[in-house]
C-alpha cells in the first residue's frame, strides 16, 4: 500500500491495550523508542492488530506538536 504521507515510521507492535471505544497501540520503532498510536478499537479489531505485527506508522503533518 503506498500513501501519499512523507512522514512515516517502521516499526514492531508491542503492546495492544484494548478499552471500551479506544485502543492503545505503542510501536517500537528503533531501541528503545517507542510510539504510542490511539486509535478506535474498531479500527484496531478491523486490522487485526496484535503484538509482534510489523507496522508503518504515518503521521499527519498537521497533527505533529514540536516542544522545546
Amino acid at each position: 500500500m503506498q500513501f501519499s504521507a512523507r512522514n512515516q515510521l517502521n516499526g514492531k507492535i508491542t503492546n495492544v491495550e484494548f478499552g471500551a471505544v479506544m485502543a492503545n497501540i505503542k510501536i517500537e520503532i528503533s531501541e528503545p523508542n517507542v510510539i504510542t498510536a490511539v486509535i478506535t478499537k474498531e479500527s484496531a479489531e478491523k486490522l487485526g492488530l496484535s503484538e509482534g505485527d510489523d507496522v508503518t506508522a504515518i503521521i499527519k503533518s498537521t497533527e505533529v506538536i514540536i516542544g522545546k
